[in-house]
């Protein structure tokens, strides 16, 4: 094996994604109305203080919104929520239209079917190249251990098999 050296996007997002991931839904209440994105760059960070991070790209129209929100929802995609994913990702208007989705007291914004839900806000900024790396401290959350996550491999949606 040789490794490449042409560091074009194309080949980076080729190696980056032979790492399958989860993918999540950020989203959040501004001026009452659900905003959010999709995700699958997201991480476990601290145990003490309980922080996770989120890579989003420096052209969303989204993350200037929630970045100033108290309450940032994390929902953990489930299998099965390929459209879900797509609609959150897409340019659309309103892209919680049809979604099942219910706010925080605090406003943090989490849908309905994920295999785990995360109530957090904003904790520190990195600007990381053509991303904003977002570590978030986490205040509540939740999980269904019998809800397999969504999977994002190769470009492809894909499922766990047991």
């Amino acid at each position: 094996m040789t490794l490449a050296q042409h560091l074009d996007p194309t080949t980076l997002r080729q190696v980056f994604g032979a790492f399958p991931t989860g993918v999540t839904a950020v989203a959040g209440l501004v001026a009452g109305e659900p905003i959010g994105l999709a995700a699958n760059s997201f991480t476990s960070v601290s145990l003490d203080p309980p922080l996770v991070s989120v890579c989003i790209a420096t052209t969303s129209g989204s993350w200037p919104l929630l970045r100033c929100v108290p309450r940032i929802g994390i929902s953990v995609l489930a299998s099965g929520h390929e459209d879900m994913c797509r609609r959150l990702a897409s340019r659309t208007a309103d892209r919680f239209a049809g979604l099942p989705w219910w706010s925080t007291d605090d406003g943090a914004v989490l849908l309905a079917g994920a295999s785990a839900w995360l109530e957090c806000s904003p904790h520190r900024e990195i600007v990381a190249g053509d991303h904003h790396l977002a570590l978030l401290s986490v205040h509540r959350l939740a999980f269904d251990a019998d809800t397999a996550p969504l999977v994002f491999h190769a470009s492809r949606f894909r499922r766990l098999a047991d």
